[in-house]
């Protein structure tokens, strides 16, 4: 079957799904926030993407023609989520099949309505559309993995006088489940969008979809850190960059800090900035009703062990009750016991709270080392 027949009787599937206007809250998918999708660089990049954490694997590819497809680009996916929970809550039908008109897209992510911005939103939906994914994320058999594009094909609308009239397009079923599903969602701050840096939107939306607004925040080790963005700096740069975030502060309800373990390990550390929002303590789901899965074995607030700690900031030794046969609780208890009747022994007390008969006087009252406080 040929691309476009493949392409007519998909259009023909699906019901159009025509955008609702208004100013409400813009909504981001959790995995599109936890994992590296997009490139954080305006400069095309061809290189591809390839991240593996446990059972979580990602291979993003793009063509020379185009490059792939950047951060900036996923605020189309970010406006088309928004969409798609807003008119589900209102009770209207939706559709993988889109239609809207530039100026609603680009008014709503925070964009100029020129000719030139819509020059460039036409340029991030080719871009969008030619970068495929490989992801087994949400995948029922092990080893499986989802392929798709970001848009399924886009074009554009005319009306029957031959005006143009919008855009029609289509996201891929991968992400239109996860947007349907209430606990891949989560919402995010407006001011995202005005955040210039592709390192900033990356960082953001990380912190956002781990730390929600617990009081601890969260903690992530920066080697773990820089194979999770998906960068294509050296380590070394990118920890220039972390502390050049740290410096500038630039996260809409957060504040960066670094913190180093005893070990020598540097994570990068964030916690609630109060100015924006009180924080709260346990788990955040900011809308959803359960806790999010997000293709790791257990919540979307744990990452698969790659050097990942939260919580204290200094780490605290565990009791050693592997080594030992007795509970350390026990041996603690003990040792506490023999160092009250050490000091018993040394005030001449009994165990019965009586003093013992003195066996020496000492003039002027004074102590001697044996009656001193131990």
């Amino acid at each position: 079957m040929t691309a476009g027949r493949r392409s007519s009787s998909e259009r023909g599937q699906l019901d159009l799904f025509r955008t609702i206007p208004g100013d409400f809250a813009p909504r981001d998918a959790q995995d599109l926030m936890s994992y590296p999708f997009f490139s954080l660089s305006k400069s095309p990049r061809t290189r591809p993407i390839d991240f593996v954490a446990g059972d979580v694997s990602i291979r993003v590819e793009a063509v020379p023609e185009y490059g792939m497809a950047t951060i900036w680009d996923a605020d189309i996916l970010i406006w088309a989520a928004s969409q798609i929970v807003e008119a589900r809550d209102k009770g209207f039908r939706t559709s993988r099949l889109m239609a809207a008109t530039p100026y609603e897209i680009l008014s709503f992510i925070g964009r100029g309505v020129s000719l030139r911005d819509y020059q460039r939103l036409k340029a991030a939906l080719d871009r969008l559309q030619s970068t495929t994914v490989a992801t087994s994320i949400r995948q029922p058999t092990e080893g499986r993995r989802h392929r798709f594009s970001w848009i399924n094909e886009w074009q554009e609308r005319t009306d029957h006088h031959g005006r143009p009239d919008g855009i029609e397009l289509i996201v891929p079923d991968w992400f239109y489940r996860a947007v349907l599903d209430d606990a891949l969602i989560l919402t995010i701050d407006r001011a995202y969008f005005d955040l210039t840096g592709g390192l900033d939107r990356w960082l953001y939306r990380l912190v956002r979809k781990h730390g929600g607004r617990q009081r601890s925040g969260w903690r992530f080790d920066l080697r773990h850190l820089h194979q999770k963005s998906g960068s294509l700096s050296p380590f070394k740069r990118f920890t220039f960059e972390m502390r050049d975030a740290i410096r500038r502060q630039p996260l809409p309800g957060y504040t960066l800090f670094l913190e180093v373990e005893f070990s020598g390990r540097t994570l990068l550390a964030f916690e609630p900035n109060p100015r924006w929002g009180k924080a709260v303590d346990g788990l955040v789901l900011s809308g959803t009703r359960s806790i999010v899965p997000s293709g790791t074995a257990g919540s979307c607030y744990q990452e698969p062990k790659q050097g990942i700690t939260h919580g204290n900031k200094k780490p605290i030794p565990p009791l050693n009750l592997e080594s030992n046969t007795e509970s350390n609780l026990e041996a603690r208890a003990r040792d506490v016991h023999s160092l009250l009747r050490q000091a018993s022994d040394a005030l001449g007390v009994t165990s019965s709270g009586r003093r013992r008969p003195s066996q020496s006087s000492h003039p002027h009252g004074r102590r001697t080392p044996s009656e001193g406080r131990p």
